[in-house]
């Protein structure tokens, strides 16, 4: 890393953790609670630049690289302690990549200014009852009639599905059941037979997740992204930016759970004596320390391949190792909050804490964007295994 990015990564991340103390640490237990955070959190990002780094300047945003990206996510995830707010502040950063790609300037010109703007907020719908990571098995469907698309079907576990002004919407629009049948539309929120279910969850309590249907919901044909038919591919390229980026958190929250964990063993008296001065506790506390370091280094090894140009060419030891990776960091995360909770005890158990939210919401960092499962078996693909 050179010097200017170094000054500008410090410059981020001193901004970021200000600005993560001061709106979103103090109110995070409050909002989960209440099932979710302001709007006004949208706006206040986009003030500060965050909503619009690593987009074009013609859009509204500030070209960045990935490095200063995830350097974003670690640093919220850290001194935020909410997966539920990364998830919803910035699931644009799912929804419109697909835009940037493949929409026509006219549409892009449409639809990412305002999102970028925190105005209007951005959502990716791939996921159906019937299947998750299995998108060539997905049987929501598109037929074309005059100039407009007809869609029907459903999905779900949609981040910030309740609130989106716009779908990025994976359908069937051929007769085949594979993946060459799969095309991306952008669907908008006020749509006629769009309606949308609030999910109750294990974590993310604040972040809004929905079960949408599309009953003959018709956009324009404009609204097609890309070639018909070449949705597939837009969505796998999409899942890496999407899992580099829940390793980033992953870390952050990792980092949380081991920040708690040594500031209560530190002040926390018993029989006598500090719990850091326990050895077995010191060694849980080194034992968090040694995956947050190991997951570190390899989210900063990955992330340089990534800006270096491997993300954009598919490289398949890069892809390889960003599902690794993913995997990697989201244990990490399970293990220090499981450790941080066993340190904390019983205050540990009870709500309100940052390791106790964490532990709620390791399993669905473990699961979206592609279990671990998954991971494994696209790792080995991937590495010709």
């Amino acid at each position: 890393m050179n010097t200017e990015l170094q000054q500008d990564l410090a410059a981020l991340t001193d901004s970021v953790k200000r600005f993560t103390l001061e709106r979103i640490a103090p109110q995070v237990a409050a909002w989960d609670e209440a099932g979710e955070f302001p709007r006004t959190l949208y706006r206040e990002a986009a003030e500060l630049g965050l909503l619009g780094l690593g987009y074009p300047e013609a859009l509204g945003g500030t070209p960045a690289p990935l490095a200063l990206r995830n350097a974003v996510s670690v640093t919220m995830a850290r001194y935020g302690g909410s997966g539920g707010v990364l998830a919803s502040l910035f699931s644009h950063h799912i929804a419109l990549p697909p835009v940037l790609r493949h929409a026509s300037l006219a549409l892009q010109q449409e639809v990412v200014p305002p999102v970028l703007r925190g105005e209007q907020i951005a959502a990716l719908a791939i996921t159906e009852p019937g299947g998750g990571s299995d998108v060539a098995g997905l049987r929501s469907t598109a037929r074309r009639e005059g100039d407009d698309w007809v869609i029907s079907g459903e999905k779900v576990f949609i981040t910030s599905g309740m609130r989106a002004d716009w779908l990025t919407v994976a359908v069937r629009t051929g007769e085949s059941r594979g993946a060459g049948a799969i095309s991306m539309l952008l669907v908008p929120g006020d749509a006629v037979g769009l309606s949308r279910s609030a999910l109750k969850k294990m974590g993310w309590w604040c972040s809004d997740t929905a079960l949408l249907r599309f009953d003959q919901v018709r956009v324009p044909g404009r609204y097609l992204l890309g070639e018909e038919g070449g949705g597939f591919k837009m969505i796998m390229g999409n899942f890496n930016g999407e899992r580099l980026s829940l390793a980033a958190m992953a870390l952050g929250f990792a980092q949380a759970c081991y920040d708690e964990a040594v500031a209560w063993a530190r002040q926390r008296q018993t029989f006598g004596a500090a719990l850091i001065e326990r050895q077995v506790i010191r060694h849980k506390l080194v034992d968090m320390q040694m995956r947050i370091a190991s997951t570190q280094a390899w989210l900063a090894a990955v992330t340089a391949r990534a800006d270096a140009g491997e993300e954009q060419s598919g490289n398949a030891d890069w892809v390889a190792q960003v599902c690794m990776l993913k995997n990697h960091a989201t244990q990490t995360m399970q293990f220090c909050a499981d450790q941080a909770v066993q340190i904390l005890g019983g205050m540990g158990f009870m709500r309100g804490t940052t390791s106790e939210r964490i532990y709620r919401e390791v399993k669905v960092m473990m699961i979206g964007g592609g279990a671990e499962e998954i991971m494994k078996d696209l790792a080995a693909r991937q590495l010709g295994l």
